[in-house]
């Protein structure tokens, strides 16, 4: 199914916000303001930013309010990315359909353009100029929340773990704790972010992370079967990198009618966690169905 125009108008906004908080490129050093541009405004699907505004408006706050926050959690997911694919990682060479970082710029400034992104990401998140009329404390909070979502015990912890059952026998526990910190993580922290941004209530938060956490391993579930039925073309990735790198994942685990199984299940799971919304959750609902059908 195709997003509606709802999504695509504000993927459009997170476009214009990205472009306008991250250096230009003719800015010195250039080579690592290109570097960071040429990832960052490569396209992808915009998820994580588009929950963090939705999460913001389900509560009823303004899309305004959010719109930075959803900046800074994108320059975080790319500056994952620009280091997942690095040689001493999974060693790829395509992203998004174009060259990866470290094929278009060299290793190392890939490696800088990741932390300059990941920096300027939290620099956007804790400038109070940006969230007029918020508290610096909710500023505060969310930034604390996002910064535990991707360390240790979140996106890094998920990674390293990813790395130690390589050619491990099926796992299940594993790899649901790989998945629910490498991806899951910060796809909570987008949407309670923005809902945190936006007013929401401890009853709302409550339900918008079992959404996310749902929605979060739905995702990757269905990645892990697009790495076997999808095409390059399709994804702007190299498919097939999992079995190459002989990782463990969902299909391989499970078989690929059970994977499909328990990705349509934690989407009708996520959706249930959407009832106290009403109407106010129905793009949220639309997105859970997207992440279910999405052939990219």
């Amino acid at each position: 199914m195709a997003l509606s125009q709802y999504f695509r108008d504000l993927a459009s906004e997170v476009e214009n916000m990205l472009d306008r908080l991250t250096p230009p490129a003719v800015t010195h050093p250039t080579i690592i303001n290109e570097a960071m541009r040429y990832s960052l405004m490569a396209g992808g699907k915009r998820l994580r930013p588009i929950l963090a505004v939705a999460g913001c408006e389900a509560v009823g706050g303004k899309r305004a309010t959010a719109l930075p926050f959803s900046a800074a959690v994108e320059m975080i997911h790319t500056y994952t990315l620009i280091h997942d694919d690095l040689p001493a990682l999974d060693n790829d060479d395509l992203r998004r359909g174009i060259p990866t970082s470290h094929k278009k710029f060299g290793e190392a400034t890939a490696i800088l353009a990741g932390d300059a992104l990941l920096t300027l990401a939290f620099e956007v998140m804790t400038d109070k100029s940006l969230y007029p009329g918020l508290p610096a404390e909710t500023l505060l909070h969310v930034s604390t929340e996002t910064a535990n979502a991707i360390g240790g015990g979140g996106t890094i912890g998920g990674q390293v773990v990813d790395l130690e059952m390589e050619g491990a026998e099926a796992d299940i526990a594993g790899l649901e704790y790989i998945h629910t910190h490498k991806t899951g993580k910060l796809i909570v922290a987008s949407i309670r972010g923005g809902a945190m941004l936006g007013g929401a209530t401890g009853k709302q938060l409550k339900a918008l992370t079992d959404y996310g956490k749902s929605i979060g391993l739905a995702f990757q579930v269905v990645d892990d079967i697009l790495d076997v039925e999808g095409t390059a073309e399709q994804l702007g990735k190299n498919v097939g990198m999992d079995e190459k790198q002989n990782k463990m994942t969902y299909p391989s685990a499970l078989g690929m009618d059970e994977s499909k199984i328990l990705a349509a299940r934690l989407i009708d799971r996520a959706i249930d966690s959407l009832a106290i919304f009403g109407g106010d959750g129905a793009h949220l609902v639309e997105l859970a169905r997207y992440i279910a059908s999405r052939a990219s």
